[in-house]
């Protein structure tokens, strides 16, 4: 992985020279994925983008500077990874329950 640049309270990132590492489905999880960022020193901002044509159509875009862009990348995938792993184990004890409860009832 690239080694980032150092961090001073002078050097300000410029809008423009930011890029997208992820869209959001909507402000709430854009927040969440900034405040990750952030907490893994990673300087991110959530802009509002128009797609496409059509200016009815908007999505939230997530952005750092293109020197942090992997680094980023495998921050979100893993918290990404680390939720669905949580899904997964919440639904599969529901099911369990379910299940002892039928069992329960014919002992």
């Amino acid at each position: 992985m690239a080694k980032r640049p150092q961090k001073t309270q002078k050097s300000r990132t410029k809008l423009r020279d930011l890029v997208v590492v992820t869209f959001a489905g909507d402000m709430d999880e854009a927040k969440n994925y900034e405040t990750l960022l952030k907490g893994n020193d990673i300087p991110a901002v959530v802009r509002e983008q128009n797609i496409e044509e059509s200016q009815d159509d908007k999505s939230i875009a997530v952005m750092v500077p293109e020197d942090y862009l992997d680094e980023a990348h495998v921050i979100i995938e893993s918290q990404d990874a680390y939720d669905d792993f949580y899904d997964l184990a919440i639904e599969d004890d529901g099911e369990e329950d379910t299940d002892s409860d039928v069992f329960g009832d014919d002992f």
